[in-house]
């Protein structure tokens, strides 16, 4: 499958969806560790893709996303930023919101 493909796949079948270095519990760079945490503070289950581990869409990513750089949040298809916005989203209470809107869409 096109890494293209793939990477629409991942963003479609994930309400939301953190690409960052590493995992939730041991991101590989502070931005991913920022975005994580601020994702969990959020209180909804999310799914992550470790870009590190998949280098063709570490890749490509920036390319489709038209953003050059990681942790990437996708919330309902859309992208909302890096770890800079979502931690400014986050501190005036908005991505807690966006979140909880798109898992209630999502599971409604």
């Amino acid at each position: 499958m096109d890494i293209i493909e793939t990477i629409k796949e991942q963003i479609a079948n994930n309400t939301v969806l953190l690409y960052m270095k590493g995992s939730p519990n041991a991101p590989q760079c502070g931005f991913s560790a920022r975005a994580a945490q601020v994702l969990m503070a959020c209180g909804e289950k999310f799914a992550y893709v470790d870009i590190l581990q998949n280098p063709e869409i570490r890749a490509n990513l920036p390319k489709y996303a038209n953003w050059p750089t990681f942790p990437q949040l996708w919330v309902g298809g859309e992208l909302v930023g890096g770890s800079d916005i979502m931690t400014e989203l986050f501190e005036k209470g908005e991505l807690q919101t966006l979140v909880k809107d798109a898992v209630s869409k999502a599971s409604a």
